[in-house]
């Protein structure tokens, strides 16, 4: 039988001190009463975060669009003068952006609980460096000409290559441990990255290597409706089979030996979730490039606001990391207008002091 703490949901809170590991005391009534309005409150800032960034990026650009026209726009309304502007390039963008920060930021969570580590992040197993060879392959190779889609399937197809080479060799060494797994993500970015080097010294012209080089920085430029579903589907199919799984992740926040004797698989779930990881950032990498930090960041500050509860965590980081990299995106295309930055670019800025910020106060509270 699994302990009051495994089945009470409302007590996997974390402790003040340590936030990752481990359930809360258990808590009176009114105090789980008020964790409850508490996260009831967080979600509906969340929301309202998500739907004002959305329209505040839609209408912010060269051609100011008022708030009202974008929202008649947004919910189908193509009669405006601005319609065409919304429809054909900048909404496409936008929800680029938050389904790519959605998807990064649950596959970071994915991540963080598996590992038991918040400092670990989608590409730990070399996911992201896959996608990354397959695409500078298809840019320095010229295949790119045949076709919009041979960038982000190339790029889809590596990530999810690199995580069978992951298992592979794991199979062969006969561990399949989460710090197996961790050393051969390790060793294949290093060889993944080695790889890249060699590609983007031998591109045959500097309009390739412009390529590579935007590529790897994580850019939405130029994001159509096909964008759109090709992130679109995999991240709302996937971020839905993780929550199918929250159960299973607060288990295993508690250590695999206890989650073993709780019933869950542990082996297999595992495996299961890295997948759907796998799947999550392959697929945001492929339509934007590699773009760091919000899998890391968001994560990290929604489970110090709210606890590592996976049942909150998870919803509340596709919520906040889907606002995230549509402002970060925002910020990429208005700060020093009419230059552009690279949006993988201001997530760094922007998530760098951010995760300083946390880690400094995570060391204060744990002092404390």
């Amino acid at each position: 039988m699994s302990s009051p703490a495994v089945t009470d949901g409302d007590r996997l809170g974390g402790s003040p001190s340590d936030p990752y590991h481990g359930p809360a005391p258990p808590g009176s009534g009114r105090d789980r009463r008020r964790r409850r309005i508490r996260v009831v409150l967080a979600f509906a800032v969340f929301a309202v975060l998500l739907v004002m960034a959305v329209v505040i990026a839609v209408s912010l650009g060269p051609v100011r669009i008022p708030f009202a026209d974008t929202v008649r726009a947004v919910l189908g309304d193509d009669s405006g003068e601005h319609a065409a502007i919304i429809d054909s390039i900048r909404l496409p963008r936008v929800l680029v952006a938050l389904f790519v920060g959605a998807a990064l930021g649950v596959a970071g969570a994915v991540m963080q609980a598996l590992f038991r580590n918040p400092l670990a992040e989608p590409g730990v197993l070399g996911v992201s460096s896959g996608a990354a060879v397959a695409a500078v392959a298809a840019i320095v190779s010229g295949a790119t000409a045949a076709g919009s889609w041979v960038l982000p399937v190339g790029a889809f197809v590596g990530a999810l290559s690199a995580l069978v080479l992951v298992y592979a060799v794991a199979a062969a060494r006969r561990d399949r441990s989460i710090a197996t797994l961790l050393l051969i993500g390790i060793a294949l970015n290093a060889l993944f990255g080695a790889v890249v080097s060699a590609m983007v010294t031998n591109a045959p012209d500097d309009e390739a290597l412009r390529g590579v080089v935007f590529w790897l920085n994580g850019d939405l430029v130029a994001r159509t409706w096909t964008h759109v579903q090709m992130v679109a589907a995999p991240a709302v199919v996937a971020v839905a089979a993780v929550l199918a799984f929250t159960r299973d992740l607060n288990v295993m926040l508690l250590g695999e030996a206890h989650a073993q004797a709780s019933g869950v698989d542990v082996v297999r779930i595992r495996r299961i979730l890295l997948v759907l990881a796998a799947v999550l950032t392959g697929a945001a990498v492929a339509v934007a490039g590699i773009i760091g930090f919000v899998g890391l960041v968001i994560p990290h500050l929604i489970r110090l606001l709210l606890g590592p509860d996976h049942r909150v965590l998870l919803p509340g980081a596709a919520l906040v990391g889907g606002a995230f990299l549509v402002l970060a995106d925002l910020l990429a295309r208005m700060l020093f207008s009419p230059v552009t930055l690279q949006t993988g670019t201001v997530t760094a800025f922007l998530g760098a002091p951010i995760f300083l910020l946390l880690v400094l106060r995570r060391r204060r509270v744990v002092r404390a």
